[in-house]
């Protein structure tokens, strides 16, 4: 891959890293408010356990997000970046430029799919 395109992958994996934290941040914010709250009955108490179950799985989310995007810059930074852990060919420009956090090109992706 040239400079230039790692350069390419390099910034939007730094944007969306950025982005992230931020997200997390906001969220972890929420929670916090969420649980200070005085609550005055189930159903206040219900609602409060559902936001917090349901932002709760969007930091999951975002954490295994982030810490694909680390290992995508570590092998930006060794020289690895865009090819497949499971069949070692280069992943499609256009496959990274959808998810430039991708570990697997398409055939290997749908091949973890269906096994998982």
């Amino acid at each position: 891959m040239q400079e230039s395109e790692l350069n390419y992958f390099k910034e939007i994996l730094n944007s969306r890293k950025d982005q992230i934290a931020k997200n997390i941040n906001g969220v972890n914010d929420e929670l916090e408010q969420l649980n200070s709250l005085e609550l005055n009955d189930e159903g206040d108490h219900a609602s409060v356990n559902n936001n917090s179950m349901i932002e709760s799985a969007i930091v999951q989310q975002q954490e295994q997000e982030l810490r694909e995007i680390n290992v995508a810059l570590g092998k930006i930074s060794v020289g690895d970046y865009g090819v497949c852990a499971m069949c070692e060919d280069d992943i499609g420009f256009q496959r990274l430029k959808v998810k430039p956090h991708a570990i697997y090109c398409i055939d290997c992706r749908e091949i973890v799919e269906k096994t998982n």
